[in-house]
């Protein structure tokens, strides 16, 4: 008489899942930002490529380090009103594509302290690219946001 060991059945997976771990929803966007590590002086030119309440994926030219705070300005606007937000950071990730030509770097960045004021700003030009979004898909005439207490989105309509 032979006796087998039976394995254990797995069960199979079809296709993959991608569970979004972070807590606040990220918009495309690209915007000018300035930075400097803290402790420096001396701040660069970057840009952002795409933006939250809790974070930010920059492209820098220079090399950091995972765990190196960063200060931050992020120049955000509407039409032709800019206005600056300053933010301290933490870099958590980074990544070196294109890097070797010279090109900007990736790295994503966690908000780590923001003044009550500069998040209310974030939080305001957040909520103006959601509207505008809202708008652009609904095909909502801009006077009635207005007529609403919303403000002003200037939003063009295809047949105009």
């Amino acid at each position: 008489m032979e006796m087998r060991m039976q394995e254990p059945k797995t069960k199979r997976s079809y296709g993959t899942v991608n569970f979004e771990r972070r807590k606040h929803p990220r918009w495309s966007i690209d915007l000018p930002v300035e930075y400097r590590p803290v402790g420096s002086c001396k701040s660069r030119p970057g840009r952002t490529g795409d933006l939250s309440e809790g974070g930010l994926l920059l492209y820098l030219p220079d090399e950091m380090d995972v765990g190196q705070d960063l200060w931050l300005k992020l120049f955000v606007g509407m039409d032709l009103e800019l206005k600056v937000i300053e933010v301290k950071v933490k870099v958590v990730w980074k990544d070196f594509l294109g890097a070797e030509k010279n090109e900007f770097r990736r790295v994503g960045v966690k908000i780590m302290d923001i003044s009550p004021e500069d998040m209310d700003k974030l939080k305001n030009f957040l909520g103006t690219l959601i509207l505008r979004k809202a708008t652009a898909a609904l095909n909502i005439p801009p006077r009635l946001f207005s007529a609403l207490g919303f403000p002003d989105l200037k939003t063009k309509r295809v047949d105009d």
